[in-house]
């Protein structure tokens, strides 16, 4: 079997693509799997890294601001996008796939739509609750439509082959456990533990807000907390723990990134992040309470939407940005930590939400829809386990 993945624009498109190659490499190592994406975007990278063919296509989105800058960006763009047609289909005859994947971005647009109209096998999937304009676009003209939250399906606009299957989550966010988690860390079992982030560049608000966070625990309540600072905030944060009185204070451990998520959100009690899709992913399959911040410089606001899947479920607790202050921050973690079981019960409402299970839905799929027997109201076997981590 062939499989052309196309995918691009941030990692979360391109991660849960990667994801899903590697799965049908595993169950069949026979499969021959190509990428296509942009030569100057982040799946160029990431894709080439893992060592798969990669095939360059330049598509770009329209900037819907008016400046210079943005005017010329708007020339590039329509240019390629004149162009990506003639492209999309040079790399389908190369390539001669028997199945393509799109999982978002503008480049997934004209490689699936060449596939549709050629009349080879295609699937996208949308990983967010607010699906992108690519994948509304795409869901009319695809085979199957794959959706990571229910809240998408009826705004994919494509019902009736479009199963929901979660986000791939990779194993390790669902075995680690939270005692070899806290032993590796240093971290006594009976400490509660704050995990906080904003993302790999950060987010200045976030970084303002936890630094105030952290000199009121530090003074008023026994927590650790772990804080990821991303790569713009980290001078931020550091002046800002100066001014506060934190550097060097062992109740605080800040990174620029955190490496390690799966370890880090086993050992946490309580988790103060954005809400994009894989996140909101991880924290269902870790069975993590949380405090979601959704970005507010996002298409169609789809990290609110994001969020309300897990506060819907009494899962966590939303602040949009326009409301965040310290104070408010301080209140909420104030109430959720003071009862244990608080954050126990939140867990488990956070972990009813997961899709352990995700790869293996959309593999089975996308197998039946191989062999032209794709049934949606046939099950997949759920394989959602109880997972040896526990949420207390």
């Amino acid at each position: 079997m062939r499989v052309l993945i196309a995918a691009g624009g941030t990692a979360g498109h391109i991660n849960p693509a990667l994801a899903i190659a590697n799965y049908i490499k595993e169950r069949q190592s026979d499969a021959v799997i190509a990428f296509a994406g942009r030569r100057e975007g982040m799946e160029y990278g990431l894709v080439t890294k893992q060592g798969y063919p990669f095939y360059h296509i330049e598509v770009q989105g329209i900037q819907r601001s008016i400046s210079p800058h943005n005017i010329v960006r708007n020339v590039k763009a329509l240019w390629h996008l004149s162009s990506s047609g003639v492209k999309s289909r040079k790399i389908l005859k190369d390539f001669q796939p028997d199945l393509v994947i799109g999982t978002g971005g503008y480049v997934s647009g004209p490689v699936l739509l060449a596939a549709s109209k050629a009349g080879i096998r295609t699937a996208v999937h949308e990983q967010n609750a607010f699906p992108g304009v690519t994948n509304k676009i795409l869901a009319k003209h695809v085979d199957l439509v794959f959706a990571a939250m229910p809240d998408a399906v009826s705004k994919l606009g494509a019902q009736h082959k479009t199963i929901v299957t979660g986000n791939p989550v990779r194993s390790e966010i669902i075995h680690q456990t939270r005692e070899e988690a806290r032993k590796t860390l240093g971290i006594p079992e009976d400490k509660i533990v704050l995990l906080s982030f904003g993302g790999s560049l950060g987010a200045r608000r976030i970084n303002e807000v936890v630094a105030d966070l952290a000199a009121w625990h530090v003074k008023e309540r026994n927590f650790t907390h772990l804080h990821a600072t991303g790569s713009y905030g980290k001078e931020l944060f550091a002046t800002l723990s100066r001014e506060r009185g934190l550097s060097g204070n062992p109740h605080l451990r800040v990174s620029e990134y955190i490496n390690d998520m799966a370890r880090y959100l086993a050992a946490a009690d309580l988790v103060i992040s954005r809400s994009g899709a894989i996140t909101i992913s991880e924290l269902a399959a870790a069975g993590r309470a949380s405090i979601l911040i959704p970005s507010p410089n996002v298409a169609e606001n789809h990290q609110y939407y994001n969020a309300l899947e897990l506060a819907n479920a009494g899962a966590a607790v939303l602040i949009e940005e326009k409301d965040l202050t310290s104070e408010l921050l301080i209140e909420k973690v104030d109430e959720l930590t003071s009862d244990r079981a608080t954050l126990r019960n939140m867990g488990i409402r956070a972990k009813a939400c997961a899709h352990l299970n995700s790869l293996d839905k959309i593999y089975v799929y996308l197998m039946r829809l191989m062999r032209g027997e794709l049934d949606l109201s046939e099950p997949v076997p759920d394989k959602n386990e109880p997972n040896s981590q526990k949420t207390d």
